[in-house]
């Protein structure tokens, strides 16, 4: 059995590759248990210089493996060349702090006695990684898993199994070998792994339906798992916002990557004073987006990733519509194309129980809608199921806090949107997810707290 991978800009195959099965899949997973024994033994510094050999190969690949994110999911190639960038500078975070991490703690003493406590490694971590930032998403869990002690087994998407294949080349042949292994599996064969013992965590970016199946099946084991499950991430423009910074970022942060981001923005709350040139500024820039061959320097917009997408965002924009939504630009997909290619389509009045308001979108849709006040928006706000991130445009600090506080999600941004920092925790709340990855608290996720209590005085008989 094969893997067909098709590039989503033109429908032509790009190649196809074996699957997994039978005695492969078992040396594979073998060999990621056997490396774990000669692996977590190692001091944290032979670790962590081990890892930097393997980031040399990305280096030396960087436009290589760039080139083959674009035509896997079409992002385009100025902006793949861009998460290969942020690839580094997370890695290199993770490594900077490492060290002081992944410290023992050690307890203020009392006579005769010993305490500290250990960051110890699981084992094998399951890894399953999704297409839309087919770099980020794995890096988050493969450089802070390895520098901890563990193994990961890292099953791509069906989408991008060629950036798993470039994370084997590069930390699956250092010493030991098999630090890192791609597998490449049917969605059958990827579930029913989850039930080997010689999975140890596992590791899940993805749907909310394929997530809970996950914990389901991960808590027959009582397997700790950790699951990024997308987000419906809405923005409110403050009556004192900069309008047109806020218009330009707000509007990337719809559209960059083709909406197919997590905490891309999906909803959209404006100050009713403010409403009607928001709308004249947003679709000025919307129309100034080039969609075309994502190998091309020019093109700003790339095909969406899955074909039937298509479908699914017409749908959404037609409900809305029917719900008394205004249509301004787009909302039917490009014609006289063999490409996934959708336009940037802004849409106002949008109501808040309407689908495009309430489920993930992932496509480059704005959908507007205007509010009274603060009040108004931090209720909208929440009104969602998900809690992955939320921006406030506002220049009032207060008011950012105000909504800091009673926001119910992962991350809040003042003005600024659709970014991960990875000195802080990526996590969220409600249907997005449990569990945290980058930050210190990425490596608490990949260990485990051991508790050393030693006697170490003369006892008294």
């Amino acid at each position: 059995m094969h893997l067909k991978l098709i590039n989503p800009s033109n429908q032509k195959v790009l190649c196809e590759l074996p699957l997994d099965q039978g005695k492969t899949l078992e040396k594979k997973i073998a060999g990621a248990h056997g490396a774990y024994e000669h692996w977590r033994p190692l001091s944290l510094e032979d670790r962590a210089r081990r890892v930097e050999q393997g980031l040399k190969y990305f280096r030396e690949h960087a436009e290589e493996i760039a080139r083959d994110i674009t035509l896997q999911m079409g992002k385009p190639l100025t902006q793949a060349r861009g998460e290969v960038k942020t690839f580094f500078h997370r890695a290199e975070y993770m490594l900077s702090i490492a060290k002081e991490t992944l410290a023992p703690e050690i307890l203020p003493a009392k006579p005769s006695f010993h305490f500290r406590i250990e960051h110890t490694p699981l084992g094998v971590v399951y890894n399953i990684a999704p297409w839309n930032y087919p770099l980020l998403t794995a890096v988050n869990v493969v450089i802070p898993a390895l520098l901890a002690g563990n193994t990961v087994l890292l099953k791509h998407s069906p989408l991008t199994p060629l950036v798993g294949r470039h994370f084997e080349n590069a930390f699956g042949k250092v010493n030991p070998p098999n630090l890192v292994t791609s597998l490449i599996m049917t969605n059958a064969q990827a579930s029913r792994l989850i039930n080997d013992p010689r999975i140890n965590y596992i590791a899940f970016t993805g749907s909310v339906a394929t997530g809970t199946k996950v914990y389901r099946q991960a808590a027959r084991r009582l397997l700790d798992v950790g699951l990024e499950l997308g987000g419906k991430d809405p923005a409110y423009v403050a009556q004192d916002a900069d309008l047109d910074f806020t218009v330009e970022n707000i509007v990337d942060g719809a559209c960059y990557n083709a909406g197919q981001s997590c905490c891309a923005v999906e909803r959209v709350y404006v100050h009713r004073t403010l409403y009607h040139d928001f709308l004249d500024r947003a679709k000025s820039l919307l129309k100034q987006y080039r969609l075309g061959d994502p190998l091309e320097e020019r093109t700003t917009l790339g095909p969406l990733a899955r074909r039937e997408a298509l479908p699914f965002l017409e749908g959404q924009v037609k409900e809305a519509v029917r719900r008394d939504a205004r249509l301004l630009l787009g909302g039917k997909r490009l014609k006289g194309t063999r490409g996934n290619f959708f336009p940037p389509t802004l849409l106002a009045d949008v109501p808040n129980d309407a689908k495009m308001m309430q489920e993930e979108s992932f496509g480059p849709l704005v959908p507007v809608t205007p509010v009274a006040d603060d009040e108004e928006a931090l209720a909208r706000m929440n009104d969602s199921r998900y809690g992955l991130t939320a921006s406030i445009w506002t220049n009032d600090r207060e008011r950012a806090e105000r909504f800091a506080r009673d926001l119910e999600v992962g991350t809040v941004f003042q003005n600024r949107c659709d970014y991960l920092d990875p000195a802080l925790p990526w996590t969220g709340a409600r249907d997005s997810g449990i569990g945290s990855t980058l930050s210190r608290y990425g490596f608490y996720h990949l260990t485990r707290r051991k508790g050393i209590h030693l006697r170490v005085g003369e006892r008294k008989e």
